[in-house]
């Protein structure tokens, strides 16, 4: 048997209402000799059920049902049973147009590539009308159409972080040990192969062109549930322990490991619930700590901005808290006055001024 070119994983968890259209999505690509791996974590939907209707239909298609493990591990299995020469994923919730996975293995093979990235739609639907819009991944147009890896290109660590929009080689996944972090219950996974990945391969390649549909979810959701606040520190852990398996990727990316971080850090404390921040603040005292210590003379290697704050909250969370908050409120109250600034030279509120004094004369 002919061996699949892409095998592509679509991890399933109680998403019944966008399945169909994802299938759907999948089993039309203009590339035929591909595999879909399905890999059920415990639905308790209708979902299985669609996969098993599709399974049924179209002999590509290959389900794996298990017990609830979380993303990681779903990721891990259908990963591991993967027999084509790269690897896709999309999402179970999302779709892809019909060309993306002919057009990302034809870059590989012209390419040599471990890796080809594209760039990507965010979606959402309202009154029963699709809105998107173009997503591009890479900083610079300079940086597409060519072959790249993590010493040759510093910015690609700044590039858009989404793993869904390319397709890997197998053999540089296997052979390099990369895998999801299974953390229970985790969030933030994606990080961590997306690290591992950028880090570790020679070829990668970046095409100007978009064909992945991702669904936005609300940005603005702050992370209530305590489990959740520290998966981001987990993940980041678990990027670390990869890096020290890999001595050389250790040297060489320690500096961009913790810049990383403490970006990701940053946006993770705005949207954390009031009550853990402190808390989370004391993480990553030590954390930051302990970077900087084994980051040695490199520390002054990183944005004096950065190195300033990660100080200061090695010296004094609780300073840093107060200070922050006062910052914030700060902001709160200029958003206010500009506000009401707009509003009292509005035409309309100048119109219901005058209305007033005519009926009081």
């Amino acid at each position: 048997m002919e061996r699949p070119l892409v095998s592509i994983v679509i991890p399933v968890y109680n998403v019944e209402p966008f399945l169909r259209e994802c299938l759907d999505s999948v089993i039309n690509q203009t590339i035929r000799n591909i595999e879909i791996i399905c890999v059920d974590d415990g639905s308790t939907d209708n979902s299985l059920n669609i996969l098993k209707e599709f399974q049924g239909n179209d002999a590509r298609i290959k389900v794996i049902s298990k017990p609830n493990s979380g993303y990681g591990n779903t990721m891990n299995v259908g990963t591991d049973a993967a027999t084509g020469e790269y690897v896709g994923i999309v999402e179970s919730d999302d779709y892809v147009k019909r060309e993306m996975f002919e057009t990302l293995y034809k870059a590989t093979q012209k390419y040599k590539a471990d890796i080809v990235k594209s760039d990507h739609y965010t979606f959402s639907t309202q009154n029963g009308k699709q809105q998107s819009e173009l997503h591009y991944t890479c900083s610079k147009q300079e940086y597409y159409n060519r072959v790249l890896n993590a010493s040759n290109c510093e910015d690609i660590y700044d590039f858009v972080m989404m793993n869904w929009t390319g397709i890997y080689k197998t053999e540089f996944l296997r052979k390099n040990q990369i895998r999801y972090n299974e953390t229970p219950g985790a969030s933030f996974q994606d990080n961590g192969f997306w690290f591992q990945t950028i880090t570790m391969a020679e070829r990668i390649v970046f095409i100007r062109d978009a064909f992945y549909f991702y669904r936005q979810d609300n940005p603005n959701s702050s992370i209530n549930s305590k489990k959740k606040i520290f998966c981001i520190c987990d993940e980041f852990e678990y990027i670390k322990e990869f890096l020290k398996k890999h001595p050389d990727a250790y040297e060489k990316h320690l500096l961009t490991y913790v810049k990383k971080k403490f970006f990701n850090y940053r946006h993770s404390y705005g949207r954390i619930a009031e009550e853990y921040k402190m808390e989370f603040l004391l993480r990553e005292k030590k954390e930051y700590f302990e970077d900087l210590k084994e980051l040695g003379d490199k520390k002054t290697k990183l944005d004096p901005w950065v190195l300033g704050e990660m100080n200061r909250i090695i010296d004094s969370p609780e300073l840093f808290y107060y200070e922050q908050n006062l910052y914030d409120a700060k902001e709160e109250a200029e958003k206010i006055h500009e506000a009401w600034e707009l509003l009292i030279n509005s035409k309309e509120f100048q119109n219901g001024l005058a209305w007033k004094k005519r009926l009081h004369m």
